[in-house]
């Protein structure tokens, strides 16, 4: 007989218990690996990495470092109007490109703006003035390639309204609240385009069908009434020439700032979700701060200048894209086709006839009903696909802004739905390994007699803190009620997997130390596996770790199951 043969831990053959035929060979000594135990940080320096990391993750600032004041200059003015960083690589082929995608949106944008203009009871010229200067200011401050700007069919706009949309946009983005935009899913926007779509299209019934006498009101009873009850014709000449400053008409108070703030706030999430889509597309990033700041300088300036609220428009965005643009200078060519257009051409206009114009936007607006998308959501999660449909059926049945609130108070309802009532999970033992896993998942997966393996799969804190201790302890109820139905050996051991738990707070200490004692009057022993470096360092503070003993806190299930109870896997 040879002598046992030590490996590199210092173990040898006579440490490993031998399991019958078709078994793995289980080392049953103490493992000589342990949790790590994080070093203590100052509060001051938590907060402020906790604040960078909220508000700054993106580390706008690491350009700057370690460079001169000259080039942080560069680098500055670059931020702040990237035209000048992606305009160093232009070409003639981009230009091609960029030409072609800006005359196609002109010829879309013309007498869609016409139309929005009567949508919102504005002079029509005003529509077309908001496809001339905003888009300049955004082509020069914007980050997205291929959003194309235009007015957004908002009713009863006045500078006002525009002036302080523009403001909110902008301090949103200068205090780096982009972020925001994260809270409206994808599936609220699909909800909300779709319900937007068929309510401009209702709009458009107006002109379609010449009616004189039209509701103020989108949701679609109204708009039908209005269809039903008569039928007129009427169209409406186009001033020549640029408008003058709006400056005198901008009031700093009153009903239009509150509409600004409210409609500025919509409009910039709906913008920046737009040029994610597209950005998604091409595989690049458009930073949400940086437009919020865009969008509300070209509002801003744009109030000045004749203009009623822009914003990134869906459908323009489309056919830019569909078009071959490359950077923003679709949107300048866009501009300056509908300045020449504002100084040669507009009379022209007054011969077109409403119903013309209508069909056109009802036809650009119909691809804004992604029905695929739909029935996507519906597949993968359905309470994404309640957020949907309510963002759709309330834009539809009352407002863009409630369809938007709806969609937002689903959205918040799931997540707080998943942060009360987090997953939990029966682990069981692959065989032949020492991984734990879901046995719902892997049915092979077998439990081992004498131990309950839990995992909890979501931070503790105190919204779920006490739903999570009493899951794991009806989990523990239920497994005793079906070991004694079957004459196995009781649990002496209850381990919880804390892999998933990213961090715990006051309450979830509580909630264990509650599961710790209510396990000793059942002389059942608590044992942890795989604390987070958070969560580690918390248990330690709360001296939760002396409480349950430094022994049992181990690095994975396995060694844990291995160390506390190697019969019972030999058993298993």
């Amino acid at each position: 007989m040879g002598h046992p043969v030590a490996d590199e831990s210092g173990k040898n053959d006579s440490d490993i218990l031998s399991i019958p035929s078709g078994r793995i060979e289980v080392d049953v000594r103490p493992s000589i690996h342990k949790v790590g135990v994080p070093a203590r940080r100052k509060l001051v320096t938590e907060f402020s990495e906790r604040f960078k990391e909220t508000f700054f993750h993106d580390d706008p600032l690491r350009p700057f470092k370690n460079q001169p004041k000259s080039k942080k200059l560069v680098l500055g003015i670059r931020t702040l109007f990237p035209v000048f960083d992606w305009g160093r690589y232009y070409s003639l082929n981009k230009l091609k490109g960029d030409v072609i995608a800006g005359l196609t949106i002109a010829s879309l944008c013309i007498p869609q703006d016409i139309g929005y203009a009567k949508l919102a009871n504005l002079d029509p010229q005003y529509g077309l003035y908001s496809s001339f200067v905003p888009p300049l200011i955004y082509a020069i401050m914007g980050s997205s390639r291929d959003i194309a700007i235009g007015p957004a069919a908002y009713q009863s706009l006045a500078f006002t309204a525009t002036f302080f949309a523009g403001v909110t946009q902008a301090v949103l983005g200068f205090l780096r609240l982009g972020f925001l935009i994260d809270f409206l899913s994808h599936a609220a926007i699909v909800g909300f385009m779709g319900g937007a779509a068929i309510t401009i299209a209702l709009q458009q019934l107006k002109g379609f069908l010449g009616i004189a006498n039209f509701t103020k009101k989108t949701d679609i009873i109204h708009v039908m009434e209005s269809v039903f009850k008569s039928a007129h014709h009427g169209v409406k000449k186009i001033k020549k020439g640029l408008n003058p400053s709006s400056v005198n008409k901008i009031h700093f108070s009153g009903s239009g700032a509150m509409k600004g703030f409210r409609i500025g706030a919509v409009a910039g999430m709906e913008a920046v979700a737009i040029g994610r889509t597209f950005a998604a597309m091409k595989d690049y990033q458009i930073d949400g701060n940086k437009e919020m700041v865009a969008l509300g300088a070209m509002n801003v300036i744009g109030s000045m200048t004749s203009c009623y609220i822009a914003t990134g428009s869906f459908s323009r965005s489309a056919v830019n894209y569909m078009a071959g643009c490359h950077t923003t200078i679709s949107n300048i060519v866009m501009s300056l086709v509908v300045m020449l257009t504002l100084l040669v051409i507009t009379p022209l206009f007054k011969y077109t006839p409403n119903a013309i114009l209508a069909s056109i936007i009802i036809n650009a607006v119909i691809g804004l009903i992604d029905y695929d998308a739909a029935i996507l959501i519906w597949k993968i999660d359905k309470l994404d696909f309640i957020a949907c449909m309510g963002a759709f059926l309330g834009v539809v049945f009352y407002s863009v802004e409630i369809g938007l609130l709806i969609s937002v108070v689903i959205s918040f309802a799931k997540i707080l739905l998943q942060v009360t009532r987090p997953r939990t999970a029966i682990l069981g033992n692959l065989p032949r390994t020492t991984i734990y896993r879901n046995i719902d998942q892997y049915p092979e997966a077998t439990k081992v007699p004498g131990v309950l393996v839990v995992r909890v799969d979501s931070a503790i804190y105190f919204s779920n803190s006490n739903y999570v201790k009493e899951r794991i302890l009806r989990w523990l109820q239920d497994e005793e009620e079906r070991i004694k139905s079957k004459d196995l050996p009781e649990i002496q051991y209850l381990i919880v997997e804390l892999s998933p738990v990213t961090d715990i707070d006051t309450s979830g200490i509580l909630a264990l130390e509650e599961l710790f004692r209510s396990l000793q009057k059942r002389e059942i022993q608590l044992v942890l596996a795989n604390p987070g470096n958070t969560v580690m360092d918390k248990l330690i503070s709360s001296k939760f770790t002396e409480m349950i003993g430094q022994d049992k806190i181990f690095l994975t299930v396995g060694e844990a199951v291995l160390t506390c109870a190697p019969k019972a896997l030999e058993e298993a």
